[in-house]
């Protein structure tokens, strides 16, 4: 099976634009200060922008699609599709299968839980003159580890797709049945032009 460009366009753009959407949520993370109550002596926290959940929450269903598309539609997640050629070809293909499966899932791990504790919002914290007050923000790093591991899944994904159209038997099945289809044809005209030992007799 050759590599397909339309392919590897959709998987390529959909694991660019989820990474955009990582860096951006990342830059975009929640932050709270605390203010006074005006009507007792307790404070609560008060936050700006929920953005950063909704650029997790959406790279993180580009990059689902994007899994999808490729393991699920054009090649069968590698185990429910045609077999695959023996040699380094499929070796290298489960390879970068499990390379692909563990960067994306802990990419889709980290976008997530980032996207769920960006939108954990502290209320009221205590009263004035507590000491250490704080309201409760997401730690820098959990996107941008998302945004570095959904980079390292396209590759994986890139280097499977091209190790499996490598390895894929679909090629020499075809080749394999057409040859079939000729020596069968040469065959039946061998038979067709042999002549009958039953000779009339004078």
């Amino acid at each position: 099976m050759a590599m397909s460009v339309s392919v590897l366009a959709v998987v390529i753009s959909l694991h660019l634009i989820a990474f955009v959407f990582a860096v951006g949520a990342e830059r975009r993370r929640s932050t709270g200060k605390v203010e006074p109550d005006e009507y007792d002596e307790r404070t609560f926290c008060v936050y700006d922008t929920d953005a950063a959940s909704v650029y997790g929450l959406s790279a993180f269903v580009l990059l689902l699609i994007s899994q999808v598309f490729l393991h699920g539609i054009i090649t069968k997640c590698l185990c429910f599709g045609r077999g695959l050629m023996g040699g380094t070809s499929t070796t290298l293909a489960i390879v970068f299968f499990i390379v692909s499966w563990v960067s994306y899932l802990t990419a889709e791990a980290c976008l997530v839980a980032g996207s769920a504790r960006n939108a954990y919002h502290t209320k009221y914290r205590g009263y004035l003159g507590a000491q250490d007050l704080s309201c409760a923000t997401l730690r820098k790093g959990v996107f941008a580890a998302g945004a570095a591991l959904t980079l390292v899944s396209m590759v994986g994904s890139i280097l499977y797709y091209w190790a499996y159209a490598k390895a894929d038997t679909g090629g020499w099945q075809k080749h394999r049945n057409e040859t079939a289809g000729v020596a069968s044809g040469s065959l039946g005209m061998t038979n067709t032009n042999t002549p009958d030992n039953h000779t009339a007799k004078v």
